[in-house]
């Protein structure tokens, strides 16, 4: 069979997403505004992404508050946590695994 990289979460792949739910898994919980400093993100664009992330049941989010003082609060899911932590071995036996050298030859033709 030949060699192939394994599967990595393309949802978590985004640099915003990532940077969101590695910050959530260390914290117990984060408000938006702490999570736009940390990200060095507009508002706009965390918004979103906070929002993708709840839609795959990543994240909580809850609000309290109303209007302008309103506040947001996020938390990772425990099916965040599990998602991290496969997208993170999935990265790190990419980079252990590397393409086997038997494989390089039959790439080369393939390719050529």
């Amino acid at each position: 069979m030949a060699f192939k990289f394994p599967v990595i979460n393309s949802l978590l792949h985004s640099e915003l997403r990532l940077k969101i739910m590695v910050a959530l898994d260390s914290l117990e919980s984060a408000d938006f505004v702490y999570l736009c400093e940390i990200t060095d993100s507009t508002r706009g664009n965390l918004s979103v992404q906070i929002t993708t992330l709840k839609e795959a049941g990543y994240i909580e989010v809850s609000k309290t508050g109303l209007g302008r003082f309103s506040r947001t609060v996020c938390r990772i899911t425990r099916k965040g946590h599990d998602a991290l932590y496969a997208y993170e071995q999935g990265l790190r036996k990419m980079f252990e695994q590397r393409v086997p050298d038997k494989e390089m030859g039959e790439a080369e033709r393939i390719c050529k």
